[in-house]
């Protein structure tokens, strides 16, 4: 066939090309893959040719003989080709798609208007708001007229531009289009058409929270327009609505104070609105609200109608149960499809300081086992979740002060024998456990009983809920003596760990990591058992629950710590986790889970996962030097190949630092046969910020464990720790300044030690690195390193004490920050403190003593008595 690239404005098809192409566009519909692959070569070949666009514009917006989802695909197909190749479009065929774009806008299908609409969007995305300048004057203009049609295109189409480009449309480069789009906006909200007044509120609420100028002029007649359309009969109305509410509290509360009982009352009525969508959009307003300073002024005198209104959202819908399989108790032998498995994030490494109330966290670490999160698999958000996430903050805003308007519902929910409305008082009770909890205590000594109970209840949603309740009273439970609560709660779990129920065992296993945490040395007792149980559900598990009862373990090991390190335990613990370390490949995204889970293990076990290391160690190096190959050929070519994930490197690294904090010395062979270091010095300079996190991790580890390997590479390593001390990556900079500190410590127990040696040598220097050596060493505990570092400097001192006089100071707190030396050591330091105090005098001493701290005063003068 012949294809003529004929460029005047009158562009025609030719009728073979034609033919082929509406061939071409029946096969793409054919659901047999082979036919799509041969489909998607054909339509790259066809990309050669300049006019193959004006082909797909013509079919859809000119050869109304075809069906209209064949009109519809075209156009997608040429949407798809313009987000690819728009930028090689010759300008002909540029102008011919823009024109017929505007020129059928208004098609009489809804299907060709959106399609059209979308293609419009895109263009437009594309940089093209600049250089198609009449568009949205000739959109604006053809909103008004009189053919619905063409109007609702226009609104369509400008509601995508809206959402895609408001950026764009609030700046100079535009010359600020909505100081007369939104005037003109807002004039069809009371517009005969439903569908019309839902897209002009759609178009105006992209700009609420951007606080844009335009809107902002005309905010009282925005707000005036939104409460005129409070009882629309167009659900999509009231929705958009709502959310127009929703986002006005965020950004200007002033405009809506004076409105705000009307406001909370419509909401009230919203929120129980038939459409169930338009009861989520409205649920989120109490959310919203929850976190502004003004909530409990405004909510107070409204609780006791809002409180049974959230509660009875909470209730699973009919949908819910169906989606859910409730009715589904025994599934524990059906494999997972591959898309309920969530793409599971690694948290990298941050060092805890030696003080674990001083760790900082990364901002955004929040514990998520906690949140209201039970039920997964239903579109993830839903009236249920926004209503027990709406409860849940109200419950920290207003404490106890919520109680007498949730306990006589709760009374009344929670002995229910509708199954369905048990199970919201369930949750109910786990949505309030943590702004309630003082007010809760008295009621807990009966309820945690019940829900002991509740957990072998017939239904397995309400097995599950259960599980999740109790581990949001987890650690009221282990306050108590371990056997009223803590051993029958702990006997429970651990059988729902093990039920026939695939969403009762994970939310179980959730559970009980919490009660881990909250429990840890208390669950050393029962170690056996918990072991004997975790380990069997290694064999009962599909694909992802195993992925959550590595965490079970992982935290486990992180809870009981070297409690975990018998003989016994390690024999039950071990085989299973090694045999499916070595069932994955390295390719295998399963590894993240269980790298972390035995980087816990190996942390716990210290020698007792010596006869594993090696294995571990070495493919954990693989991983990293593989990862580093890959993103060096990306880097080099990276139309050839594809970037690594990066997460394999960051948990490998990770879990060498676990086996390093674990082995200490131990790990020292293995760091001599390997090129850690040189990997860890590419890992230090990554371009991502985890990758350098988890390798500062792992440098300080290894200082710790055999600082004779990191020494050779000081020099190397310091610069670049130096510039890594930038509190915007707030982890990195922890885990660099540890890093730094440790390094600093083995030097400065280096420095000591030689002086020890070679005191004649070191000894000159001593006023160059006194303060420091000090300031480094007084943070570490007693143990014979520090011991050794200490009698080097004494001996230096007394080879040149005017080395030691002007940082003194320093000196006497850095041997004050012992709590038990030796007593050789002591009478050194005694001889020191007394030689210095006699050269002074005692005026000149009680002077100087006085500048010091009173607790370090009173230390010296009870230690050794000046």
């Amino acid at each position: 066939m012949v294809w003529q690239a004929k460029m005047e404005y009158e562009w025609k098809p030719d009728e073979q090309g034609l033919l082929q192409i509406l061939q071409l566009l029946k096969e793409s519909q054919s659901p047999d893959t082979t036919t799509q692959r041969a489909v998607q070569q054909k339509l790259e070949q066809l990309n050669q040719y300049p006019d193959f666009n004006n082909y797909l514009i013509f079919v859809l917006t000119k050869l109304k003989s075809e069906d209209e989802p064949t009109r519809s695909l075209s156009g997608l197909i040429l949407k798809n080709n313009v987000k690819a190749h728009f930028h090689n479009f010759p300008n002909g065929v540029t102008d011919f798609i823009k024109s017929e774009c505007l020129n059928n806008i208004g098609d009489s299908s809804p299907l060709i208007r959106a399609t059209v609409g979308i293609l419009i969007t895109t263009i437009a995305s594309k940089g093209e708001l600049q250089n198609w300048p009449d568009l949205l004057p000739k959109l604006c203009s053809l909103l008004d007229s009189e053919d619905y049609n063409t109007c609702e295109g226009a609104f369509g189409a400008l509601q995508k531009i809206c959402e895609d480009s408001a950026e764009i449309l609030d700046s100079d480069v535009l010359d600020r289009p909505l100081n007369i789009m939104i005037p003109k906006f807002l004039q069809f909200f009371k517009h005969s058409s439903p569908k019309i007044r839902s897209h002009a509120v759609a178009c105006v609420n992209q700009f609420i929270i951007s606080r844009t100028q335009a809107l902002m002029l005309h905010i009282d007649s925005f707000i005036e327009n939104l409460f005129a359309l409070a009882g629309d009969e167009e659900p999509e109305v009231r929705k958009n609505v709502c959310r127009a509410l929703v986002m006005l509290l965020e950004v200007r509360m002033d405009r809506l104070l004076p409105h705000m009982i009307s406001i909370v009352e419509y909401m009230l009525q919203r929120t129980q609105d038939q459409d169930e969508n338009v009861a989520l959009e409205a649920c989120e307003f109490w959310l919203t609200l929850a976190e502004q300073p003004i909530c409990k002024d405004v909510l107070c005198r409204h609780l006791a109608k809002l409180i049974p209104v959230l509660v009875n959202g909470m209730k699973y819908s009919e949908i819910d149960i169906i989606l859910l399989k409730g009715d589904v108790e025994e599934d524990e032998a059906i494999p997972d499809s591959e898309q309920d498995i969530r793409p599971r994030f690694h948290r990298s490494r941050t060092v805890a300081q030696p003080h674990e109330e001083d760790r900082i966290e990364d901002d955004d670490d929040d514990d998520d086992d906690n949140d209201l999160d039970d039920d997964d698999t239903i579109s993830d958000w839903n009236l249920r979740k926004c209503s027990a996430a709406a409860l849940d903050v109200l419950a920290n805003v207003f404490r106890d002060e919520l109680l007498p308007h949730i306990l006589p519902l709760l009374k009344e929910l929670l002995f229910h024998p509708e199954w369905v409305v048990k199970e919201s008082g369930i949750l109910v009770l786990g949505a309030i456990a943590e702004g309630c909890m003082q007010g809760m205590i008295p009621y807990l000594p009966e309820l945690i009983p019940h829900l002991i109970q509740c957990l072998s209840n017939k239904k397995a949603l309400v097995r599950s809920i259960t599980c999740w309740t109790l581990s949001r009273y987890a650690h009221w439970v282990v306050s108590q003596p371990p056997d009223t609560y803590l051993k029958p709660l702990m006997t429970e779990l651990l059988k729902r760990i093990l039920d026939s129920n695939k969403r009762v065992q994970e939310a179980a296993c959730s559970a009980f990591a919490t009660l881990e945490e909250e429990a840890c040395t208390e669950l050393v007792p029962y170690l056996a058992y918990i072991l004997d149980t975790l380990v069997f559900a290694f064999s009962k598990y599909q694909h992802k629950n195993l992925l959550i009862l590595y965490d079970a373990i992982g935290t486990l090991a992180d809870s009981v710590g070297h409690h975990l390190n018998k003989p016994e335990y390690i024999q039950m613990l071990m085989p299973p986790l090694i045999q499916k370390w070595n069932m994955l490949k390295d390719e295998d995204k399963d590894l993240f889970p269980l790298l972390e889970c035995l980087s816990s293990v190996a942390t716990a076990l210290q020698s007792g996962f010596l006869p594993y290391c090696e294995p571990v160690y070495q493919r954990c190096v693989n991983l990293v030097q593989k990862t580093l190959a890959q993103a060096m050929l990306h880097n080099a070519q990276p139309d050839q190949y594809e970037a690594p994930d990066k997460d394999f490197m960051i948990v490998a690294l990770d879990l060498l630092s676990g086996l390093a904090e674990g082995l200490g010395g131990n790990i020292e062979q293995l760091v001599a046969c390997s090129n850690i270091l040189t990997l860890m010095y590419q890992c230090m300079q990554d371009k991502m910020p985890e990758v350098r996190q988890s390798s500062f991790a792992l440098l300080g580890d290894l200082t710790k464990a055999c600082f004779q390997h990191v020494k050779p590479c000081i020099a190397d390593f310091m610069p670049i720790l130096g510039t890594n001390l930038n509190p915007e990556f707030i982890s990195v900079c922890n885990n660099a300044t540890w890093a730094i500190g440790e390094i600093s410590i083995q030097m400065a127990i280096t420095i000591g030690r030689l002086g020890y040696v070679c005191p004649q040598e070191v000894a000159p220097m001593l006023q160059q690195f006194i303060r420091p050596w000090c300031t480094s060493l007084r943070n570490i505990r007693d143990n014979e390193e520090k011991d050794s570092a200490f009698r080097g400097i004494c001996t230096m001192i007394s080879v040149n004490p005017s080395g030691v006089v002007q940082d003194f100071i320093f000196f006497c707190d850095a041997v004050a920050s012992w709590i038990n030396p030796k007593d050789d050591l002591r009478d050194m330091f005694c001889k020191i403190l007394h030689g210095f105090k006699n050269q002074v005098g005692d005026e000149n001493w009680r002077r100087f003593s006085d500048q010091f701290p009173l607790p370090l005063k009173e230390r010296l003068a009870a230690y050794y008595g000046v």
